[in-house]
């Protein structure tokens, strides 16, 4: 199986203990399909400073291929700062150094070598919502994560996406069961064949437009919850991806066992420091 991230790299800056680690959703997703065995790849923006180096450097160490991801000088990497409370990490907001931030951008050549990929991946945080359209005959599973602000969810944002992708993931912790459903049925309408929600330690509901599923939590006293969401997302598209069936195909007990390896690996990931590890110390 062969699986592709596009956007979003950062480092997340642990200011208790002054490490950063190398991160973001579509490097999560590609270390964490690696960690499942699958060939993975990582397609966007590097910058070449110090952070970028690291995110460049940690993927090449686990070889994941970004010779399609040359480090580019004049940009900057995200800085996303980060304090643990109990295991439990908390964003304290993300800055940038010097530089230049912007999302990245797909030529008809990186858009028809995504073909090539069984998984396509992407997400809110690399802000290329007005790039998703040119997934629109790429022969792979699309995924997307939305995460859990509301401006991921207004009309305008989820008809930009929504045609263009075949599996959406939200987090909804806030949201009651009828909420989650109501969410899940304006998405499917939209285009998606698949809607996950995760609502936090009550677990998942996924939806295939006639029937909802509930998932499984797998709770442990977490050293870093740091990647638990991407590290749950990733387990589960994997595991349905390698059913090696249609997605309109999948059955009830393919659902549940998707369901219980990715709760498997996600309370895996919960374990290690980090979202994959790679921590280094910084100087402001």
């Amino acid at each position: 199986m062969r699986i592709i991230g596009i956007g979003d790299n950062v480092v997340d800056r642990y200011i208790n203990n002054r490490i950063m680690f190398p991160g973001g959703n579509a490097v999560n997703f590609v270390v964490y399909a690696k960690k499942l065995g699958a060939d993975a790849a990582y397609m966007g923006f590097i910058a070449n400073d110090k952070e970028g180096r690291l995110v460049k450097e940690s993927l090449e160490s686990m070889d994941i291929d970004v010779s399609i991801s040359p480090l580019v000088d004049g940009l900057a990497t995200e800085r996303c700062d980060v304090v643990l409370n109990d295991g439990d990490r908390v964003f304290q907001g993300c800055t940038y150094g010097e530089g230049e931030w912007k999302p990245f951008t797909m030529n008809d050549d990186q858009v028809k070598l995504l073909s090539e990929y069984d998984v396509v991946h992407c997400g809110c945080y690399a802000n290329m919502e007005d790039e998703i359209y040119k997934l629109k005959d790429v022969d792979a599973i699309r995924t997307y994560d939305f995460s859990a602000e509301d401006e991921y969810r207004t009309e305008e944002y989820l008809d930009k996406v929504c045609p263009y992708i075949d599996i959406a993931l939200f987090s909804a912790e806030e949201m009651n069961d009828d909420e989650i459903l109501d969410l899940q049925k304006k998405v499917y309408d939209k285009g998606p064949k698949l809607v996950l929600v995760t609502n936090g330690k009550k677990g998942q509901k996924l939806w295939d437009g006639k029937n909802q599923y509930d998932g499984v939590v797998k709770l442990v006293e977490a050293v870093d919850t740091m990647g638990a969401g991407d590290s749950f997302f990733t387990a589960f598209v994997v595991t349905l991806a390698g059913k090696g069936k249609a997605l309109d195909e999948l059955s009830e007990a393919d659902y549940n066992d998707a369901f219980a390896k990715a709760a498997n690996f996600s309370a895996e990931i919960c374990l290690v420091d980090g979202a994959f590890g790679f921590g280094t110390k910084y100087e402001d």
